[in-house]
């Protein structure tokens, strides 16, 4: 299996992922998973597409990540992560699918608008 290159994007992250076959080793911006994403919870949403096909530790995965905060790369990610098993096996599709992994979340941080204080929070009203 040759080097499959494929990205992924969740709120303002984004994730290059270079995927061959190997032994499992997950390393994230050149340091193991472990260290990057002390967190079990990230690191298990990382590794969902892989828990979902039975496909632990036949992967050797490098990736490269930036923007955002620690949830929204583990989910950039993992959609990347999504895409190169589909353009491996086309047939593995309706099994991600079912579990939601190729859809990309559309949600973003609303802007704040002028005259507030936030996106949507307005001042204080004072009535006197």
């Amino acid at each position: 299996m040759e080097i499959l290159n494929t990205s992924g994007r969740r709120k303002t992250s984004v994730a290059r992922v270079y995927m061959t076959s190997g032994q499992g080793n997950i390393t994230i911006n050149d340091r193991d998973i472990k260290v990057y994403f002390p967190n079990e919870v990230l690191q298990t949403i990382v590794e969902q597409p892989f828990a979902t096909l039975e496909a632990k530790g036949k992967y050797d995965v490098k990736v490269n990540v930036k923007g955002g905060g620690i949830s929204g790369q583990a989910e950039a990610i993992r959609l990347a992560i999504t895409k190169a098993l589909i353009e491996e096996n086309a047939e593995v599709r309706p099994a991600l699918k079912k579990e939601g992994f190729i859809t990309r979340d559309p949600r973003m941080v609303e802007r704040k608008k002028f005259g507030r204080r936030k996106a949507r929070r307005s001042f204080q009203f004072s009535k006197r």
